[in-house]
């Protein structure tokens, strides 16, 4: 079955390794989120295929977390991030003299997921959630039933992000109501296929992830519909636009170094982004944002609009057009 990823990349190496200027061309360096990864993977490749290769750029995985330690630290152009900038990163980078601009680039469903043999949680709430999440909840709920007496007697195992992970920092906010505020006695890895592969070879899993690895693996492993109180609702591209997949519907980010944007390369390349993010962002299963929000965030980079207009947390419910209209803050 042709693979257009694997054609994209295979392009990517015959206009670097033809042209022989690998070593010579300017490099746009990006690392952090790997929930963001495959949206900007997908940029990254089809700007490379556009400049014909007299532009690299580099995308890592280190989660929101690490991505913006490099940021801060002044060694990378662009973070990627699952979740705002919070305080403490904030100081990180005034520390340094890092300015950046904010960029909202995609709505993502935060997707429970359990094996296709668990036939009895089709449908879970934010309380039952939280009941397995919470920081109490170690050492004391070990097996299905001491959440629901419906569900059965076998102990559950959990996967998840790491911290590092704006995801894991969202689901706690979410979830359990503070970030960062759970269990330590999980699966953890910044590598969601590691998650993926571990639900989908235990019947007892439950797990948590971005919608596009649930989707890509959707053979494998099965969404739970959530009950924030309104019945099940499973998360789509329907139920995240019309609000109704709450609380687990967030904004994803990239940051772009305010210094980086003098360069050419960087203002091409997020350019390059907001004009083709709709289409981009749909191709990797997420969702985008309107046209108003890319449009916004290259007016930002033009004026340079530095800071976040976010209050260092996740804003669970957050009208993006509507707060876009804030004043930022460094």
């Amino acid at each position: 079955m042709f693979n257009w990823f694997n054609f994209k990349a295979a392009t990517l190496l015959s206009i670097f390794f033809c042209t022989g200027i690998v070593n010579a061309s300017p490099i746009v360096r990006i690392d952090g989120s790997s929930t963001v990864y495959p949206i900007t993977e997908a940029v990254a490749e089809d700007f490379q295929i556009a400049k014909r290769g007299r532009v690299r750029v580099t995308v890592g995985i280190s989660g929101s977390g690490g991505g913006f330690r490099k940021f801060c630290r002044d060694e990378i152009d662009i973070v990627n991030a699952s979740r705002p900038i919070t305080k403490l990163e904030r100081e990180a980078c005034r520390s340094t003299g890092v300015e950046y601009i904010e960029m909202p680039i995609a709505l993502d469903a935060l997707t429970v997921v359990v094996n296709p043999r668990n036939t009895w949680s089709k449908t879970i709430t934010i309380e039952e959630l939280k009941k397995f999440w919470e920081p109490s909840a170690q050492g004391t709920i070990n097996n299905w039933d001491q959440v629901n007496p419906s569900w059965p007697d076998k102990r559950v195992k959990l996967f998840g992000p790491g911290a590092d992970s704006g995801t894991f920092e969202y689901f706690t906010e979410a979830v359990v109501g503070r970030a960062k505020s759970s269990r330590g006695d999980f699966t953890a890895s910044e590598d969601d296929n590691v998650l993926v592969q571990g639900v989908s070879s235990d019947m007892y899993a439950l797990g948590f992830f971005g919608f596009a690895y649930y989707i890509e693996n959707s053979s494998k492993i099965k969404a739970v519909a959530i009950d924030n109180g309104n019945g099940g609702v499973l998360p789509s591209a329907e139920t995240v636009k019309d609000g109704s997949y709450q609380p687990l519907s967030r904004p994803v980010f990239i940051y772009v170094n305010a210094k980086s944007t003098n360069r050419p390369e960087i203002q091409e390349f997020v350019t390059f982004f907001m004009k083709n993010a709709n289409a981009l962002v749909s191709e990797v299963k997420y969702f985008p944002l309107s046209d108003n929000v890319y449009n916004l965030n290259l007016e930002n980079m033009s004026t340079k609009k530095l800071g976040t207009v976010f209050e260092g947390e996740s804003e669970v419910g957050v009208d993006l057009d509507e707060v876009m209209k804030h004043d930022a803050h460094l």
